[in-house]
């Protein structure tokens, strides 16, 4: 398997992003890029962690059960790719939950 590295699409960013290109939010923003919900996107962000985990664990085993077709890189490659993406999933989980106490803790 080959790793590239794709360049780095801004448009495409800002886009996923619900922001328009001078940086502004769309008028659509609230529902986001394609109509998902923030519920879709991040329900969608973690089937694709899950994924990644999965992916790496069978990589692993097939390593170790020594397929010739799986190299060591690819298995690597594909835990740090699922570590990243655990590791973003907690700190938005973290920052949401901040963000709700921080509104809960909020007089009214």
């Amino acid at each position: 398997m080959n790793v590239t590295l794709k360049p780095f699409d801004f448009q495409a960013a800002v886009a996923r992003a619900g922001l328009r290109p001078d940086g502004m939010p769309r008028n659509d923003a609230a529902q986001g890029v394609g109509g998902t919900s923030f519920a879709g996107a991040m329900q969608q962000a973690l089937k694709t962690v899950s994924a990644q985990q999965t992916e790496s664990s069978r990589l692993q085993r097939e390593v170790t059960l020594g397929n010739p077709n799986v190299s060591l890189e690819q298995a690597v490659i594909a835990g740090q790719k699922a570590q990243i993406g655990f590791q973003a999933a907690i700190q938005v989980r973290n920052r949401l939950l901040s963000a709700y106490t921080d509104i809960m803790n909020m007089q009214v």
